[in-house]
């Protein structure tokens, strides 16, 4: 198998105002929304930089539904922008909830977690120097070991 693309596809309570949401807050574009004759979107597309994130509102009779609160999270959405204290800024005055203020990463990047209006838990972050995969590995251990060891 070879693949060619993996797009993040997020169910929402609110498909049209999560195209605003992304579009405005990650510099998305909306590339079409298909719509039911109820007003219930199928299926939507938003592009944030070259890549494509996929939408759609909740089919409980497809058991497709959005993030329950109070759940935890499976999955964390990385976005890699230029500046991330500043779309962190952005998306917690659009209404999201700051889980990790913006802080320097020991894997070389500046960063800090979110959860959008919709449920969904966000990493943005922008790179502060290049490590190598042994040197993060390096400071990783040194960062979890246990106290007294390192």
């Amino acid at each position: 198998m070879t693949g060619q693309a993996l797009y993040p596809y997020l169910c929402v309570a609110d498909t049209a105002r999560a195209i605003e949401f992304y579009c405005g807050v990650f510099g998305g574009t909306e590339r079409f929304r298909l719509v039911e004759p109820g007003g219930r979107i199928g299926h939507a597309e938003v592009d944030i930089d070259g890549t494509t994130l996929m939408l759609c509102d909740e089919f409980p009779e497809l058991d497709i539904r959005r993030p329950a609160a109070g759940h935890g999270y499976s999955t964390t959405m990385h976005l890699h922008v230029d500046n991330a204290d500043a779309v962190i800024a952005r998306a917690v005055d659009a209404g999201s909830t700051l889980l990790m203020a913006p802080a320097d990463a020991f894997y070389g990047e500046r960063s800090g977690v979110i959860v959008d209006p919709f449920g969904h838990r966000w990493n943005i972050g922008h790179s502060i120097e290049d490590v190598s995969p042994e040197d993060m590995q390096r400071r990783y251990s040194a960062m979890t070991a246990p106290p007294g060891t390192g």
